[in-house]
């Protein structure tokens, strides 16, 4: 396969894997128009996902990994599609859908034809049949059967049915709705899961570093102490000092496996009973911060032209809509029509094998003219619930808002915590050096050297961490205003 064919497939391959299963694949062109852009936006982005550069080397191709683990480096990218088909909120998700498609079929049910087969048989005592006075002539006899094959549509049901239909389109858009929302919400999370394993690396490293600096700094100690130029207060705040960055090393190495052991879970990882605690799991990206700038105005317009769960609470304001227009048609009458089929024993005749039996049509009027008031409490309830849907569009609306405020804030103080971290590693290593030289050539203390050491692994934490949090900023930001996976850079 060559390499374009060879990204084709891996792009068809995520957009298949981010389609809602099977029953819904080939109604998503049904969609009404205001939902057609966010559907195809979630697929675009997640092909894009799969073929981008930086995130998924083309030479890299798709791993299975079902139940069990990778033994390769897993980029981010592999890792965001491992979850979508292995994680089990999208497989809640799935099963969800396909529950939501029984009940559309069950709420367009009402506008289908019905065909049903009638059976009966009956046997009375023979005192029980009246008789004609005077001829004593039997109205009837003692055994009797009854056969039908009926067809039955509605013909009208007081609007109900045009919005069973309805109500079948927008309980097929809702599902969707929500199977996409979960989609995304797994991406964030693997995300921000990603990203934390990255950092407790990152912060093993740094530790590891310190140590081996604070240990050449003991033995450079211990050595000018046994030469006699220096005190034994220089040996033992050496020792002081390294001791007290162990505890540190050990505290991320555990965050490093938790933070491992966190992401195999949303990957559906099965973990073994007996495993060690340290999860065989490599990522092969590394935090970096990509520039990006949005106004908050943008921003918060953004989000309420494209968040998912703007539409879901639309959506359930449309069926609660319909749910008046189905309480309604209580008040009005049901016509249905019918054809069938009719075979009965002859009610003249005591040989059960003299049949009668021909072909019936008709239609059927119902009209409850009073039926308690139940029509009327129905009808309350459904206005009832459709002004809290009203409530739920509006408050929707602010969530949404308050939600792009606060990750647009977060994401301006990451921005700005990560710039004035730019720098900061670079003058801590200079006044390590500087220390370092200065207590080599007597003009300077060990303690000058050990600040320095403990001011260089704030720095490098600080840096790791401001990458981290910058990345996850920009996660959470892309997640409020309606994406969790990066637009394609433009060409």
């Amino acid at each position: 396969m060559n390499p374009a064919a060879a990204e084709m497939y891996r792009a068809m391959r995520f957009f298949m894997i981010l389609l809602p299963p099977a029953p819904f694949r080939s109604r998503i062109m049904q969609s009404p128009k205001h939902r057609m852009p966010n559907t195809f936006k979630v697929l675009g982005f997640a092909a894009w996902l799969a073929l981008s550069p930086n995130l998924c080397p083309a030479a890299t191709e798709a791993r299975p990994a079902a139940n069990g683990f990778i033994s390769e480096p897993l980029s981010l990218a592999e890792a965001l599609n491992i979850a979508l088909r292995q994680n089990p909120s999208v497989q809640r998700a799935r099963t969800e859908v396909e529950a939501a498609e029984g009940v559309v079929i069950q709420t367009r049910a009402i506008a289908v034809p019905k065909l049903g087969i009638t059976g009966e048989y009956t046997a009375l005592q023979p005192s029980s049949i009246d008789t004609v006075p005077q001829i004593g002539f039997a109205l009837g006899n003692d055994q009797r059967w009854q056969s039908q094959i009926k067809l039955v549509q509605s013909l009208y049901e007081g609007g109900r049915m045009l919005s069973s239909l309805r109500a079948a389109k927008l309980l097929r858009q809702q599902a969707m709705l929500s199977y996409q929302a979960a989609v995304t919400d797994v991406v964030l999370e693997v995300q921000l899961a990603y990203y934390d394993v990255l950092l407790a690396a990152g912060q093993i490293h740094v530790r590891e570093h310190s140590i081996e600096l604070l240990t050449s700094e003991l033995e450079d100690a211990r050595r000018r102490y046994e030469a006699g130029t220096v005190p034994r207060f220089n040996v033992l705040r050496a020792e002081v000092e390294l001791a007290n960055e162990r505890p540190n090393l050990s505290r991320v190495r555990n965050d490093f496996r938790i933070g491992k052991n966190k992401l195999a879970n949303l990957l559906g990882f099965n973990l073994p009973a007996a495993d060690s605690g340290d999860v065989p799991l490599n990522l092969s990206d590394n935090l970096k911060a990509e520039p990006f700038s949005i106004g908050l105005s943008q921003a918060i317009q953004k989000g309420l032209s494209t968040r998912l769960e703007l539409d879901l609470a639309r959506t359930a304001r449309a069926l609660r809509a319909e749910d008046v227009v189905r309480a309604k048609a209580g008040y009005k009458p049901s016509l249905q029509g019918f054809a069938g089929y009719d075979v009965h024993s002859s009610m003249f005749s005591d040989d059960l094998t003299d049949e009668l039996h021909g072909w019936m049509a008709g239609v059927q009027l119902t009209w409850n003219i009073f039926d308690g008031l139940q029509t009327q409490g129905r009808v309350r309830e459904a206005k009832a619930r459709l002004e809290g849907a009203d409530i739920e569009v509006e408050d929707a609306q602010r969530r949404i808002e308050l939600e792009v405020r606060v990750a647009h804030s977060a994401f301006i103080e990451a921005t700005e915590v990560l710039e004035s971290s730019a720098k900061v590693v670079e003058q801590a290593e200079e006044a390590l050096r500087l220390a370092t030289a200065r207590s080599q050539a007597g003009t300077g203390t060990q303690l000058d050297v050990l600040a320095a050491r403990t001011a260089l692994t704030q720095a490098q934490n600080t840096r790791i961490q401001a990458l981290r949090d910058y990345s996850a900023a920009r996660a959470r930001l892309d997640r409020a205003m309606g994406a969790t996976i990066p637009a394609p850079p433009e060409t």
